[in-house]
């Protein structure tokens, strides 16, 4: 369920906070990209995206509470940065990004990204187009549009600026108290952020191997591709292995990097995130627990009650039965 707690609109200007309490919900939330979420702990599912809108450049705050895996595909036509803004790591294709760092998302990026428990960050976007105005207009400085993505570990001093303007953007939308939407505090607020912004993205990227990321990135990509087209049926790991075409050693290297489990464990996990959100979504009155289980191919259903209940807290009986007061 989405609750929307304040939208305010002009034709440049929009901004606006929710909370979800249903992954599904939470991952339209982000307009173009597509999200696909894994959750990965026990617990109610709660997130609050507060989101600001100033012409061309869109600001958000992400709080989430549970530990979860994201598949993100970014639009082509959008660059996209994100960070940690709490002492909580925000992992990015298996870098860990701390508090200070940056990463500066190619066009059309497929990446995952994960966080361990509750979990604060942001992400600013603005048209790849109008990225290269911005950075024409400061001095002429360099700023190379990656093809793959980037991490970026700018100065103290040019971080901390760029976080302390994203926490005042967002904290003019939280307080509703009508100030960002006065033209002259917005088109100053804007023009401050695209600047440092363009700052943090003009700083020598951390020392990488990109070819090896990208390679990598692209096997995970074939790999969730994969899922996707057998979401219905349920083969072995070798005939994953073969339909994207690498050896099985390289597919949990890679695995066990991007997302900090087995093939195995998180084609598990995506099956039992899939049966959490039909128990969600079913009604209690003429739904039944084996039924929903059994079309995601658990046919033990004794051992599914007891793997669902380890990973997400609670007995499906219970997920289902809620379901009708959520």
């Amino acid at each position: 369920m989405v609750a929307l707690l304040s939208e305010e609109t002009t034709r440049t200007y929009r901004c606006g906070a929710a909370n979800f309490s249903d992954p599904r919900d939470y991952e339209s939330a982000f307009g173009k990209a597509t999200v696909q979420l894994t959750i990965t702990g026990g617990g109610d599912f709660r997130a609050r995206l507060t989101w600001l809108r100033l012409r061309h450049l869109q600001v958000f705050l992400v709080r989430e509470e549970l530990p979860r895996i994201a598949f993100v595909s970014l639009p082509p036509s959008r660059m996209f940065v994100a960070f940690p803004i709490d002492k909580s790591p925000l992992i990015w294709n298996g870098t860990e990004l701390h508090l200070g760092d940056f990463a500066f998302h190619a066009r059309d990026e497929r990446m995952h990204q994960r966080i361990d428990g509750r979990t604060s960050w942001g992400l600013m976007s603005l048209p790849a187009t109008q990225l290269s105005s911005y950075r024409n207009s400061l001095n002429g400085r360099k700023l190379a549009i990656p093809s793959f993505g980037r991490t970026l570990r700018p100065q103290r001093v040019v971080s901390a600026r760029l976080l302390r303007l994203h926490a005042e953007a967002c904290r003019l939308v939280e307080t509703n108290d009508g100030s960002a939407g006065h033209p002259s505090i917005r088109d100053g607020l804007r023009q401050e952020l695209c600047h440092a912004l363009v700052d943090c993205l003009s700083a020598d990227d951390n020392k990488q191997n990109p070819r090896k990321a990208e390679r990598h990135a692209d096997i995970m990509a074939r790999f969730e591709a994969a899922l996707a087209v057998h979401a219905d049926c349920q083969p072995s790991l070798a005939e994953f292995c073969a339909a994207i075409g690498v050896a099985e050693r390289t597919l949990r290297a890679c695995c066990a990097e991007f997302l900090g489990l087995s093939p195995t464990k998180y084609i598990l996990l995506r099956r039992l995130n899939m049966v959490r959100s039909a128990l969600r979504r079913a009604d209690p009155a003429t739904a039944r627990v084996a039924e929903i289980a059994r079309s995601f191919q658990f046919s033990e259903l004794g051992r599914f009650a007891v793997t669902y209940r380890r990973t997400f807290g609670e007995m499906p009986s219970i997920t289902l039965r809620r379901a009708s007061v959520e």
